[in-house]
């Protein structure tokens, strides 16, 4: 208790730019923090939605009938919103009595537009993060810095310096790089492992890519009136 009181009375006693460095780096925290979070829940919702659209996708179930239960539901995302591009660009450019090549072409660019799309919903906030871990250090390191350099400037108007002169100062200097430390690590951390999963959701989608134009590109040279388009 005794050392958490005088660490709070340290960063009380503090000069002004320590005060708003320690200021600053909690913040940061704090925002890295709900980041954090939410991120997580909206990698791990969209590797689910993706497991469970792929389910239904390979139960063997007509693709326009899948195609129009996505749309009914509205705001698709992930994995199904990809295939609800695709498909609905396909199903127009055959109604327009497009080529199938031209047909196939246009339902891959809808395709690659909608993964685009999601990889950029996926990947928004990552850059703050990955801000957060860099500079959070040097913005502790400034307050480290400035805190020894304000106890050296104050020791020169005493005839006789002593360590208990010195000391809160150094120690409240070295909190800022404490503080900037707790703020860079668990972002770095969370930055290095996020944008691994997003990695990971970009092949698959890739992957689902590839496999949906296979499947476009037979249906394509049927006539017409046998797609469930």
């Amino acid at each position: 208790m005794e050392s958490q009181m005088s660490i709070v009375k340290l960063v009380l006693d503090a000069s002004f730019v320590v005060q708003l460095v320690l200021l600053l780096l909690l913040s940061a925290s704090v925002m890295s923090w709900t980041l954090i979070f939410s991120k997580r829940s909206m990698l791990a919702r969209t590797k689910a939605d993706a497991t469970e659209f792929e389910e239904s996708f390979w139960s063997g179930g007509d693709l326009g009938a899948l195609y129009r239960t996505i749309q009914q539901r509205g705001d698709s995302t992930g994995m199904s919103s990809i295939f609800e591009f695709g498909f609905r660009e396909f199903a127009r450019l055959r109604q327009a009595g497009c080529t199938p090549d031209q047909t196939l072409d246009g339902a891959r660019r809808a395709m690659k537009v909608a993964q685009l799309k999601e990889i950029e919903r996926l990947e928004q906030s990552l850059a703050t993060l990955a801000t957060v871990g860099s500079i959070s250090p040097y913005v502790g390191l400034f307050g480290t810095v400035w805190g020894i350099m304000s106890s050296f400037i104050a020791l020169g108007s005493v005839q006789q310096a002593t360590l208990a002169m010195v000391a809160p100062g150094i120690a409240e200097a070295l909190i800022a790089t404490a503080i900037g430390l707790f703020a860079a690590i668990p972002a770095v951390i969370a930055y290095n492992r996020y944008a691994d999963q997003v990695g990971r959701l970009e092949l698959r989608f890739d992957g689902f890519t590839e496999e949906l134009s296979t499947i476009l590109q037979r249906h394509a040279h049927r006539p017409a009136a046998t797609q469930g388009a």
